[in-house]
Order: structure tokens, then C-alpha cells, then sequence
């Protein structure tokens, strides 16, 4: 079958627009990056413009809507209008997949083999939030609903039959073993985290336990959430109102806070000593004039993805596996969403059909002595079947055109699926 049919007759084609690391660096996709906020307005703007079906994911690597359209330019005017990113912009580092192929993507995606670090398995979770928001706002329709479950599916499988996630490896882990290879005697300098969200908390785990520094000093906006983490740790929690003067102390500062624009600039830094900054924000949270500062070395997420180790190699050596079991789950999906769109062609043929015998039946029995009623009803239910599962052998034909057969059998029954 080809891969230009949409996913029913009516509703559009399924697309997956985006950009992620391998083409947009990290200042574009922080021109593109969906807040929460951006997020609830481009979902709410898709149900007023009656889209069927809309998923939005941005992280620090990629942001992409997937979602059932007439043409992707409904999709990507949304993320344009409620991002940073200009359409021009764009058009320069993004993708757009459509049908079979945005299906592929998003199975790739969900089950860790498109990440920056293979085999990162955070994604699916945002997946899943993705999902869900979509969801609850009507904006999954039987198609998308059915390919979130099997990219769930897959990813699952992938899990707990491979070995594609094993080790230590993550974006705050990388940045760890950075620090460890670079900072002499790490584990007497002084490091200060700033911000506490997901990424901040894997950093301050991953520090703990692999540098046994016990100066860690955590800051953040909101006081109470760095206070539950150093709880947890027994680190020291200090106000934002000194980040000057901690920063002033500090040997390593690790940057990890959700804002949209630059959080730390030269202005923060009165530096007697060396200072290595290292930003896993997306956007940047760190403004590049920090480097106007001769004591400052400053090191960014996409300066982190080349850590390679023996972690991943063994993570690369499962991707077979892993694209066995992608390729078994995603051809179920595939099958399902083939037969899904002559489904109403078949169960119209069968009402029409049965018509036909009804009427046929009532004329031999008005016609025949002693007409065997039952037999009768039998032997033209066998015929119906095998009737119906002929054409919709047929339709399954890779080598025909579905959509003009269902069109040829609608002319000859003259039916009506509605």
C-alpha cells in the first residue's frame, strides 16, 4: 500500500514536523523551545482550528508536534507563532515526516534510538505528558490514541529485553564525568548548583556519588525546593540574592534552570579565581559574554554529547534488537491502521449484502413449497463471508490502490458508510 494515504478518507495526513540536535544548534532550538505555557495555547489554537489530532514535545534536545493534517503548514505555522523561531528559520534545520515515515520517527523516538545519548529513555516520559495533555483537550483521535499505546508498547519491550539503557548515561552524568576529567582534586573544590529542576537533581545525585565532594551548594528561585533536595543529601542551601557572592567562592558552577532568556551574564562574576560554568540549560541560561571574563571557562550541553565510554558502546551493540522489536510493534500498528481505513467500505458491504439476501430469501420463500428457511440463511451467511473477506483481501493487496477500489466497490453496491 502506498505510503501517501492518510489516515482515514477525511481527517488528513499524519505529520511530524521538528528539529533536534543533529541540524539546529543549541541557540535555534532555544529560539524554538515550547513553554509550558507556549504549549497550552498551541493545543488550545489546534482544537479552534479543528485539527483532529495534535502532540507537542520540546525538550533540550528537539521539539516536535506531531499531529493529522490537510498539510504540514497548519502544524508548523502553530509552533512559529507561539515560539521564538521564525518559519524562514525553520524551513533551514527542521524535518517533516509524513504517514509511514512520521510513524517511524516517532517510534524511534519514543524508544530512546533518536536521542542525543542513546538508549536515554527520559523521553518517553515526556511522551507519555504529551500524550496525556493532548488527550484530555480531545485532541487524540482513535489513530493517535492507538500509535501513543504502541510507541509505549515498544519502548517497554525495548526496556526490559535490552540492554539499550544500561549504565550511567544521561546529560547530567556527562556533565559529571566532564568535571571529574577537568577539575583536579574535585573533590575539595567548591561546586555550586543552580536551579533544582529534573536535570539540576540527576546532576546532584550524579555529583554526589561520583565525586564524594561534600561542598555542594544549592540555589534556586524558590528556596523550599533546593531545601527538600539538600534535605535529602545534606548539602547547604543558600538565598538567590547571594548567587553574586556564592558564585565569587565557587570553583564549578553547574547551570541548570528552566528560564526562557540568560540567568547568569559577567555582570553576576567577580572572579579572583578560575571558574568553569558548565550550562545544561536549553535555551541557554548562561549569556556568552561570561567569557569576556578571563577567569571563565564555559562549556555547554552540546559540548557534553561527545562523551563516549564503554556505556555506550555496549548501548550500540543492542540497536539490532532493538529494531527488531520496533519493526514487529510498528507493522502491527501499521496493519491495524491499513485495514482501520476500509473498515467502514467492508461493514457496508456486509449490510448491503445481508439486504440483498433478506430480500432474496422472502421471494423463495413466497415462491417455494415446503422452502427450507434455515438452510437457506446458512448457506447465503457462508457466501456473504466469503464474499466480504475477498475484498478485503484485496484491499490489503500491497500492489492495488486502496482508495480506488473502496471507490469502484461503493460505485457497483452503491453504498453508504455514513
Amino acid at each position: 500500500m502506498n505510503n501517501t494515504q492518510s489516515t482515514s478518507i477525511h481527517e488528513g495526513n499524519f505529520y511530524a514536523i521538528g528539529l533536534n540536535y543533529k541540524k539546529a544548534d543549541a541557540e535555534t532550538r532555544g529560539r524554538f523551545s515550547i513553554s509550558e505555557t507556549a504549549q497550552q495555547n498551541i493545543l488550545a489554537q489546534a482544537k479552534q482550528e479543528n485539527l483532529p489530532s495534535l502532540i507537542v514535545i520540546s525538550t533540550c534536545n528537539r521539539t516536535e508536534l506531531y499531529g493529522i493534517a490537510q498539510h504540514p503548514f497548519q502544524i508548523i505555522k502553530l509552533l512559529c507563532e507561539h515560539t521564538n523561531g521564525s518559519i524562514e528559520e525553520f524551513e533551514k534545520v527542521a524535518y517533516i515526516h509524513k504517514n509511514k515515515e512520521a510513524v517511524s520517527h516517532l517510534f524511534r523516538v519514543g524508544t530512546g534510538l533518536d536521542s542525543q545519548i542513546l538508549g536515554d529513555f527520559e523521553i518517553i516520559s515526556q511522551l507519555r505528558t504529551g500524550f496525556r495533555q493532548s488527550k484530555n483537550l480531545g485532541l487524540m483521535n482513535p489513530y493517535s490514541e492507538r500509535l501513543a499505546n504502541a510507541v509505549i508498547q515498544a519502548s517497554k519491550k525495548i526496556k526490559n529485553e535490552t540492554e539499550i539503557s544500561s549504565g550511567a548515561t544521561s546529560v547530567s552524568f556527562a556533565a559529571v564525568q566532564y568535571i571529574m576529567a577537568r577539575v583536579p582534586y574535585v573533590s575539595e573544590k567548591n561546586i555550586l548548583l543552580f536551579g533544582t529542576g529534573k536535570i539540576g537533581r540527576n546532576t546532584c545525585e550524579n555529583l554526589i556519588k561520583h565525586t564524594k565532594n561534600e561542598q555542594i551548594t544549592l540555589i534556586n528561585r524558590t528556596k523550599d525546593k533546593a531545601e527538600k533536595i539538600a534535605g535529602k543529601f545534606n548539602l547547604i542551601v543558600k538565598d538567590y540574592a547571594d548567587i553574586q557572592s556564592e558564585i565569587a567562592q565557587t570553583d564549578v558552577l553547574i547551570v541548570a534552570t528552566g528560564a526562557q532568556k540568560p540567568t547568569i551574564s559577567k555582570e553576576l562574576l567577580y572572579l579572583k579565581r578560575p571558574l568553569l560554568i558548565l550550562d545544561l540549560s536549553i535555551p541557554k541560561n548562561v549569556s556568552n559574554n561570561v567569557t569576556e571574563n578571563e577567569f571563565v571557562t564555559l562549556v555547554h550541553l552540546d559540548d557534553l554529547s561527545t562523551v563516549t565510554d564503554k556505556t555506550l558502546e555496549h548501548r550500540a551493540s543492542q540497536i539490532p534488537m532493538a529494531q527488531e522489536i520496533i519493526h514487529e510493534v510498528e507493522q502491527e500498528f501499521n496493519t491495524w491502521a491499513e485495514n482501520r481505513k476500509f473498515a467502514p467500505t467492508i461493514k457496508a458491504l456486509k449490510v448491503k449484502l445481508a439486504e440483498i439476501k433478506s430480500n432474496e430469501i422472502d421471494f423463495q420463500r413466497k415462491k417455494i413449497n415446503d422452502f427450507n428457511e434455515e438452510q437457506a440463511e446458512i448457506l447465503s451467511n457462508r457466501i456473504i463471508h466469503k464474499i466480504t473477506t475477498h475484498f478485503a483481501n484485496h484491499l490489503k493487496d500491497d500492489s492495488v490502490s486502496t482508495s480506488e477500489s473502496v471507490d469502484l466497490i461503493h460505485k457497483v453496491f452503491q453504498l453508504s458508510t455514513k
